[in-house]
C-alpha cells in the first residue's frame, strides 16, 4: 500500500494544493438555468471519455472542457449541454467524466482521496463527493464512480481501480464486518466483498 502512495501517486502534489483552497475553476451555474429544449445536435461522450460531434471526435481539449463545464444531468436521467439560451441532448455511454489521477493523503479513517478528472475537475472524496460502486454486466466486477457535481459522476479508470482496491481495509461496525475504502471521514464499503 505504501508503494502505491509513494510510487504510483508521486507527482500529484498539485491536487493537494487545489483541494487545499488554491484558486479553482468554478463550473457554470447550470442547475439554475431553465432554457428551452432545442433537441439533439449529435453530441456523444464515449465510455473512454472521447467526445463526438455528429460522429467525429472533438480533438480540441479546451472545447471539451468548455462543454464539460456546462453539462447537466436532469432528474429524467438524461444529460444535457445547457446554456442560458438553450438545452441540447448529450448521449453518454457510461459516465460523462473519467477520474484519471488520484492522490492519497493520510491513512485509516483520516485518509483523504483526491481525484482529478479528464476535464480537470478536482474533487475530494467524502460526504460531498461520495464513491459509488456498480456491478459490471456481463461478468460481474465492480465499477467505481466518484460524484463530481450535480448528478454528474466520473468513472475511475482501470489503473485507479487497482490503486483503490489496494487501499481497501476491513472495518467492523455494529457487529458487522465490511471491506471498503475510507475517504474524508466516510467509509465506502465494497459490495459483495466480505
Amino acid at each position: 500500500m505504501d508503494d502505491i502512495r509513494a510510487g504510483n501517486l508521486a507527482g500529484l502534489g498539485r491536487l493537494q494544493d487545489l483541494a487545499a483552497g488554491a484558486p479553482e475553476r468554478r463550473p457554470a451555474p447550470v442547475e439554475s438555468w431553465n432554457p428551452p429544449y432545442c433537441g439533439d445536435i449529435g453530441l456523444k461522450i464515449l465510455r473512454d471519455g472521447t467526445w463526438l460531434y455528429q460522429g467525429s471526435s472533438i480533438g480540441r481539449p479546451a472545447l471539451v472542457k468548455l462543454f464539460a463545464g456546462v453539462l447537466r444531468k436532469d432528474g429524467d436521467g438524461k444529460t444535457y449541454l445547457v446554456t442560458p439560451a438553450e438545452k441540447v441532448d448529450v448521449e453518454v455511454e457510461d459516465a460523462p467524466f473519467l477520474a484519471v489521477e488520484m492522490e492519497v493523503q493520510g491513512g485509516g479513517c483520516e485518509q483523504r482521496l483526491i481525484f482529478r478528472t479528464n476535464v480537470d475537475d478536482v474533487v475530494v472524496c467524502g460526504a460531498e463527493h461520495p464513491l459509488r460502486f456498480a456491478e459490471q454486466q456481463p461478468g460481474g466486477g465492480l465499477k467505481p464512480y466518484v460524484h463530481v457535481r450535480g448528478r454528474l459522476e466520473a468513472l475511475l479508470t482501470r489503473a485507479l481501480l487497482h490503486d483503490l482496491v489496494a487501499l481497501a481495509v476491513e472495518d467492523v461496525r455494529e457487529g458487522k464486518r465490511a471491506v471498503g475504502i475510507w475517504s474524508g471521514g466516510v467509509f465506502f464499503p465494497l459490495p459483495g466483498v466480505d
